[in-house]
């Protein structure tokens, strides 16, 4: 598959969403609503589950399933609001020393001018900067696509985890080809410049595993992730300078080695 490949797969409607990995991996989710300044904005969704018995926080970036409800979540577009409902969820679950597990799927943040008076740039850096001092394990799982700062927002976490036709990139590949090419219909060639698969961002130590997708949407494939999960967020407990080691670990990004002559 080529580069463009993954973002089509990624993009496609048949894949499962962040319900359905709440369905399949948790039991007794109870969601919880709203950012306490605001609205609540389902292109959020967030709340408490236990994982294999064990209390955890769980959020989600929703697009729907359907054309009415995926216009009801802004197409998986979260505004300043659900990007304060889900730091809200985080620092409740570092209150009571709740793991949290965060699923990405979007295209990026909502791009309207409602969405930038009521400061949606302020709200993602918020979440950048708290998430990166967060008392408590974070695993993010890319199970789409990853946009921009409106997935990063989700994901300044502990591990970083994509399915193998998962994406994530600063930009959409039509909206470099309009830049760098002027057109649009480039975006092929720019999706293979970007370095956007799950592939590329393990090569790149972006990401620490690539996700089979092997019977995905199966009750199966909701298993084993759940118990991958699982044993992660056990080490992760574990691990007694967790902040620093989250720090070093974005610190080490673009890291290279240049010989001086």
């Amino acid at each position: 598959m080529t580069a463009y490949d993954r973002v089509r797969t990624a993009r496609s409607t048949s894949r499962p969403t962040a319900q359905d990995y709440i369905a399949g991996m948790f039991s007794s989710f109870i969601e919880l609503h709203g950012d306490r300044r605001y609205r609540d904005d389902e292109a959020i969704i967030g709340g408490l589950a236990y994982l294999k018995g064990k209390p955890v926080t769980v959020i989600g970036i929703e697009k729907g399933h359907n054309t009415i409800e995926r216009m009801r979540r802004s197409f998986g577009a979260p505004e300043p609001e659900g990007y304060r409902k889900a730091l809200r969820l985080m620092k409740q679950a570092e209150k009571f020393h709740r793991p949290v597990v965060l699923f990405v799927d979007t295209s990026g943040a909502f791009c309207g001018i409602g969405a930038e008076e009521r400061g949606q740039g302020q709200a993602i850096a918020e979440n950048l900067m708290e998430m990166m001092g967060l008392r408590t394990p974070e695993i993010s799982i890319f199970i789409g696509e990853g946009g921009s700062g409106g997935a990063l927002a989700l994901a300044v976490s502990d591990r970083v985890w994509m399915l193998e036709n998962a994406v994530y990139s600063v930009i959409s590949p039509e909206g470099c080809a309009s830049i760098l090419y002027k057109d649009a219909a480039e975006a092929p060639k720019a999706a293979e410049s970007l370095r956007l698969t799950a592939a590329d961002a393990y090569a790149l130590g972006i990401a620490e595993r690539v996700i089979s997708e092997d019977g995905l949407g199966t009750p199966d494939f909701y298993s084993k992730l759940r118990d991958e999960v699982a044993e992660e967020i056990g080490i992760l407990e574990k691990t007694e300078d967790l902040i620093e080691r989250r720090y070093q670990r974005f610190r080490a990004f673009g890291r290279y080695d240049e010989e001086i002559k």
